[in-house]
């Protein structure tokens, strides 16, 4: 599996001295990106060099903007920070430019398992891995008599009995934001069910199935341990509800572990609680509940080759291997980048690799899957209609979609 090889290889490296990094850029360079600490740093990185006018746009909202950002001619935005799941998106409305000219010129300290290829092309330079995998507060766990859970059942378990002893009213967190996360956690479900999106071989959907029923069943039973108002949180009101305490368990990306307890404000119980696991399995399978991700970023093709040029340069310089120097950020993330040694806080990234975790499907159909199950879920978990209707509606929605796109 091509993420546990960068995870791996990317963990195996030292860091070596180079001479101080000069970077000079003679053209605009905008970025469009999430908003996590591993980006605002290589997005920071970029910004450090001079000759050119280096603007970064780090939202939650990126996937929202990035396409449109990048159709116009000339684009909006020079690069695009994406994942795995992102980037099909962008190559499908034929976006982004492939990169093995600027890899040739100026990407000789970039590690050949960072280089994104599809088809042949470099398409994206990666530079962080992630996943999704248990954040818990030990001290709450071992007031309540309870191990870590190592499945989502022992999960809904150990709420049960932190709720009953009035340890946390609602000890269960999770990023149930109608829409791309309430998807992204089905995807997790569904496939720790052990099941497939498509038919084998085309891109008929197979969601409608006893998998993603099982999957939809079991988010709605932890949905009851969960704040009422669960389907309004992303990652960040997830997170804050950790911070202020409300939260015992949750199932939380690897990229906001490290930053999680950082903040000001944060009680003192809430940091000397905190502890990561591995990701959860489900269902009595061995395949955890979650997805292996890679991080990176592409450069536009309406951009002129300056830009381009720029562009590539720029961020390469934030993500230079001098960037670990600084413990803060050396622990932001699971690194791809020469010299990272893991940090505790990336042992559950290490975890769902070494685990087995599937890669986010990179097909080019799964944006319009994960759109239907993001509009057609949430009326299944506000308990309005039953597993199978809902499913039923997530088969019609994307199969118009595919349609219109020409996958079917």
């Amino acid at each position: 599996m091509f993420l546990k090889r960068i995870i791996i290889a990317g963990a195996m490296t030292t860091l070596t001295a180079t001479a101080a990094w000069a970077c000079e850029i003679g053209a605009r360079v905008s970025i469009v990106g999430n908003e996590f600490p591993a980006i605002q740093t290589v997005g920071a990185g970029a910004q450090e060099c001079s000759g050119g006018e280096v603007t970064t746009n780090l939202t939650a909202d990126h996937q929202k903007i990035n396409v449109a950002g990048m159709q116009g001619n000339p684009a909006e935005y020079t690069s695009a920070i994406i994942a795995n799941s992102s980037i099909v998106a962008l190559m499908n409305e034929d976006v982004i430019r492939a990169l093995d000219d600027l890899v040739a010129k100026h990407g000789q300290d970039l590690k050949k398992n960072q280089l994104i290829t599809i088809d042949g092309k470099v398409m994206a330079v990666a530079f962080m891995a992630n996943a999704q995998h248990l954040v818990y507060r030990k001290d709450i766990l071992e007031e309540a008599g309870v191990e870590p859970p190592k499945t989502y059942e022992e999960m809904l378990e150990a709420a049960k009995v932190i709720r009953e002893k009035g340890l946390v009213q609602n000890p269960i967190g999770g990023a149930y934001k109608a829409g791309w996360n309430l998807a992204q956690e089905f995807n997790n479900m569904f496939l720790g069910f052990g099941g497939t999106h498509f038919k084998e071989g085309t891109a008929e959907p197979n969601v409608n199935s006893e998998a993603g029923v099982k999957a939809l069943e079991m988010m709605k039973a932890l949905s009851e341990y969960m704040n009422p108002d669960f389907l309004t949180h992303d990652s960040n009101a997830t997170n804050a509800e950790y911070r202020a305490g409300n939260v015992a368990l949750m199932n939380m990306w690897g990229s906001r572990a490290a930053t999680l307890t950082t903040v000001d404000g944060i009680p003192q119980e809430v940091i000397d609680g905190f502890a990561i696991a591995a990701p959860m399995t489900v269902g009595g399978g061995s395949t955890p509940a979650s997805t292996l991700w890679w991080d990176g970023w592409t450069v536009a093709k309406n951009v002129s080759d300056a830009e381009a040029e720029a562009t590539f340069i720029a961020l390469t310089n934030g993500i230079r291997p001098e960037i670990l120097s600084d413990p803060e950020i050396a622990k932001q993330a699971v690194w791809l980048i020469e010299g990272y040694e893991p940090t505790p806080a990336a042992t559950g990234v290490f975890d769902a690799a070494n685990m087995g975790t599937i890669p986010y499907p990179m097909l080019p159909y799964m944006g319009l899957m994960h759109t239907a199950l993001g509009n057609e879920l949430a009326d299944f978990m506000q308990g309005k209609e039953s597993a199978e209707q809902a499913l039923a509606d997530v088969e019609a929605a994307y199969t118009a979609a595919a349609k219109e796109k020409g996958f079917l």
